[in-house]
């Protein structure tokens, strides 16, 4: 039987906290300083400050993005004839993929600002994302929802979520959190260890759009599909159709990284345009991190 754990943390007078929101807090206090460990790494991307200023963007990204992207991706037409309740956000409803393309435009829209190199700051702020995901799909589990499938006599950890029915169903949240979340976050900091993986900008942001999308179109072979979309043609789920464009995507940046010259240095300087200097084009390793 599925254990059954209060969704609300605990109270602050009249306000519920629940897992999900701690999940989500939780997740930006650990990538913090994990993204400013990575940014600070040669070939220097961005000061400590700099990454501390995109967490506003981020969060904003994430929020407004993944409700959005859960808007018009899995019930567009309920949404369009109750507008206001997209507003209602504590009865659910993220995407990640929504939530994804909300950090890739907050991303393009800070470096623009600060005159940041957009593959660059991006290579080591998506190293971070999965902790989030392995949190989210914690507290998915908790929350008792997006359960998986059926699963087949026998198998070992199937459970029974009380408001899916009384057969036994796979547990795909934590099978989305190993894979998405701790999988993918313990290889990208693996590459991002590799100084010649750091120097192709772009590498390591195609390396997480692919590896997410291969885990979670994985996954989704285990988890029920939205009830109120089902299986598409092909027995292909929502979650799958919208992995593959962004597979597609990681893998041309992934070919784009390799297929240019490595970067030694990045020159950095108040109100500079920040950018990579080509090693052809660069001399003896050298950098500057004044903000």
């Amino acid at each position: 039987m599925f254990p059954a754990i209060d969704p609300v943390a605990f109270h602050l007078g009249p306000f519920s906290v629940r897992w999900y929101a701690l999940a989500y807090i939780t997740a930006f206090i650990i990538a913090l300083p994990i993204a400013r460990r990575l940014c600070a790494l040669r070939p220097i991307v961005a000061g400590p400050r700099t990454v501390d200023d995109f967490l506003f963007y981020a969060v904003l990204g994430v929020l407004l993005g993944g409700r959005l992207g859960y808007v018009l991706f899995y019930r567009p037409l309920f949404y369009l004839s109750h507008p206001l309740a997209i507003l209602e956000t504590w009865k659910g409803g993220m995407s990640f993929h929504g939530g994804a393309l909300g950090v890739i435009l907050a991303l393009a829209f800070y470096c623009y600002r600060r005159k940041l190199s957009f593959l660059g700051f991006s290579d080591r702020i998506t190293v971070v994302i999965p902790i989030g995901l392995a949190l989210g799909r914690c507290a998915n589990f908790i929350n008792g929802e997006l359960w998986g499938r059926p699963a087949p006599a026998g198998w070992p950890g199937a459970m029974i979520f009380p408001a899916a029915g009384p057969m036994p169903r796979f547990p795909s949240e934590l099978y989305e959190a190993a894979t998405e979340g701790v999988l993918l976050l313990g290889g990208l900091l693996v590459a991002a260890s590799f100084q010649a993986v750091r120097a192709r900008p772009g590498l390591l942001s195609g390396l997480f759009l692919t590896g997410y999308a291969c885990a979670r179109a994985f996954c989704e072979l285990f988890r029920e599909p939205d009830a109120n979309i089902g299986y598409l043609a092909g027995g292909v789920t929502m979650g799958q159709v919208l992995c593959l464009p962004m597979a597609l995507a990681g893998a041309v940046l992934v070919v784009h990284a390799l297929m240019r010259p490595p970067v030694t240095t990045l020159f950095m300087s108040p109100g500079a345009e920040v950018g990579f200097v080509p090693e052809s084009a660069a001399g003896p390793e050298s950098e500057t991190g004044s903000e």
